[in-house]
């Protein structure tokens, strides 16, 4: 239980110390949330728990292929954001993603590679 307490509170500290920087700089802010923190903390996670490496490398090799239809959602928010306000630009930006996501999958199963469950 001490060890899932300790996962908690580091992946958390990730979070607070993104939007405590971006309360000071926009671009620091940026900078670090655009980090693969949480990537680094979950590969170094599994590690810890002895996974397989296969399933380490797996978990990186789909996190390259999950980021790429995120990317839209980061143009489509400060254009959106002064138009319609925070929460129906946050809801849009979940849209696009979730469409971009289902467009991207289809289209790189086409090349063999299965991003969907």
């Amino acid at each position: 239980m001490a060890w899932m307490v300790t996962k908690y509170l580091l992946t958390a500290a990730v979070v607070v110390i993104v939007s405590e920087a971006a309360k000071r700089s926009d671009k620091l802010g940026g900078f670090i949330a655009a980090l693969p923190m949480v990537t680094v903390l979950a590969l170094i996670w599994l590690y810890v728990e002895r996974q397989p490496q296969e399933k380490i490398a797996n978990h990186a090799w789909y996190t390259f292929w999950y980021v790429v239809p995120t990317l839209p959602m980061f143009l489509a928010f400060p254009v959106l954001l002064p138009r319609i306000g925070f929460w129906p630009t946050l809801l849009a930006c979940v849209i696009i993603t979730v469409l971009c996501f289902g467009l991207f999958a289809l289209l790189m199963k086409r090349f063999g590679i299965e991003l969907l469950p």
